[in-house]
């Protein structure tokens, strides 16, 4: 087994000065990686990317070979079977050795689902948390749900990597469309997360281009700086399982004349074997946490206040109907008292604002009427009367409304003397039927109607800041009823005109 950080994996820091200078003291790391570890069981990850290192690769790639020889645990690697569902791995160095196995699940699972997988705590019983996730030979092929196996002695380093499913290039017998299409969504859902590092196994057994994982890898790592690669040599075509011929007592010794010997002596004994690429991996992931920290805390310092931020402005819990009633009715009041202060003019709360804004202008509603009156009353002087009479001999200027009819005073005059004489009624000699006036005030006042009615509609205001269910469910009904009401007096008191 080789790694190499070259050409496309190259800028992760490389020597132990470099990441000494940006790592805490190796006293401190297990405190650090158990902190990183807790914020991920507590779901943390869900809204927070967390420093951590992926194990991704095509299906039989001997990841779950490298995971076992990193780890000393025995995984169950057969020929016809592949990883069905994430795999974290929890190293730790303690002077006791304990492996036992839990179940993280995923955060689409119904609740009930999810405290029952909590509960799964055993031995390392894979096979067994398999069953408990709804994973079997015939039915649902793969999970989300993350099988947590911690592993902790004296020969152990201090790491935590998570191995993900294998890639499927197409469908096949046992494998849908669907299974194909749900492995690389988590494996690229892994891939995105910025502080990630992505541990991408190649086989050498296959075409180094035709190999998926490097595809994703650079997708979602374009300069290769989180990204450090893993060769394995397997055995030849035909050779059988890797358990079938080398343990894990003797792939150490195995390992060691392998690399001693041909093409591999010539390269760096430090990007050789798998005890180098398990000091390694502590390394990098130390060196990463260290670096992603500073950031890491502020995020969650962000997040942490946002999410306080709502929840205060929730209020108490209101779990039955009497809770209920009295925050309502604590919330009508206090709705009650701003319409009560803007309504009046008092604008000292804290909610109206700046007069100087737009925002704290639209919500005093007395001067907001107040100008709207002006501003109709300025519009009934300027637009409110069907003629305008110019006399010609003035100097005044026509009005420039569309809705105005401009008429020299003497047409006028013409006009209402021909009006006279077709309203002749049982009136004496050189009077008047007096119902002309009546007739010549309402064709004088026809634009009253639609100004009135423009007036009405801008002065009809609704709280942008009440919740939308307020809005819509009660004040907006009750609003179109007040309108509708303006609107019919208004008819009204035109229609005698």
């Amino acid at each position: 087994m080789a790694w190499t950080e070259g050409s496309w994996f190259a800028p992760i820091p490389r020597d132990s000065a470099q990441l000494a200078a940006c790592r805490p003291s190796r006293d401190q790391f297990p405190a650090l990686l158990d902190s990183i570890d807790q914020l991920r069981l507590q779901g943390i990850n869900n809204y927070i990317s967390l420093p951590q290192i992926i194990v991704c690769g095509d299906q039989s790639s001997s990841k779950s070979s490298v995971l076992e020889a990193i780890s000393g645990v025995s995984f169950p690697v057969k020929s016809n079977l592949c990883t069905r569902f994430p795999t974290e791995l929890v190293l730790r160095r303690t002077p006791h050795t304990s492996a036992g196995v839990s179940i993280v699940p995923h955060e689409s699972r119904p609740e009930a689902e999810r405290k029952a997988l909590l509960t799964f705590r055993e031995e390392l019983l894979v096979e067994r948390a398999k069953a408990e996730m709804g994973i079997t030979a015939y039915g649902r092929a793969f999970a989300k749900d993350i099988i947590r196996i911690e592993v902790t002695g004296p020969d152990q380093p201090h790491l935590t990597i998570v191995d993900l499913p294998g890639l499927i290039h197409s469908e096949t017998k046992n494998q849908t469309t669907s299974d194909v299409e749900l492995i690389q969504d988590v494996v690229q859902s892994y891939m995105r997360e910025p502080r990630c590092i992505v541990l991408p196994v190649v086989s050498a057994r296959n075409d180094f281009a035709h190999q998926i994982v490097l595809k994703l890898a650079r997708t979602a790592d374009p300069s290769g700086t989180r990204t450090l690669g893993v060769i394995t040599d397997t055995l030849i075509p035909g050779g059988g399982s890797e358990e079938g011929s080398w343990s894990l007592a003797t792939r150490d010794a195995e390992q060691a004349e392998f690399f001693g010997s041909g093409v591999w002596k010539t390269l760096p004994l430090s990007s050789l074997g798998i005890s180098k690429l398990r000091s390694r991996l502590s390394k990098v992931l130390l060196g990463q946490i260290a670096a992603k920290l500073p950031g890491l805390v502020h995020e969650i310092d962000q997040k942490f206040q946002s999410y306080r931020d709502q929840l205060e402005k929730l209020g108490k819990p209101r779990a039955g109907p009497q809770e209920q009633r009295i925050y309502l009715f604590h919330l009508s009041g206090s709705f009650q008292a701003l319409v009560k202060a803007s309504v009046g003019g008092n604008y000292n709360d804290p909610f109206f604002l700046d007069a100087k804004t737009e925002s704290g202008y639209q919500q005093r509603i007395r001067a907001v009427v107040q100008n709207l009156n002006e501003d109709f009353a300025s519009e009934m002087s300027l637009r409110g009367h069907y003629f305008q009479v110019i006399d010609p001999e003035s100097e005044a200027v026509p009005s420039d409304s569309h809705d105005v009819v401009c008429i020299n005073r003497d047409d006028f005059i013409s006009q209402i003397e021909h009006l006279m004489h077709r309203t002749l009624g049982c009136e004496l000699p050189g009077t008047f039927n007096p119902m002309i006036v009546a007739e010549l005030f309402l064709q004088q006042c026809r634009p009253w109607g639609p100004i009135a009615r423009r007036h009405l509609v801008v002065a009809q205001t609704v709280d942008e800041s009440t919740a939308k269910m307020l809005q819509y469910e009660v004040f907006q009904p009750a609003m179109n009823g007040v309108l509708q009401e303006m609107r019919d007096k208004t008819t009204e008191l035109l229609t005698p005109h």
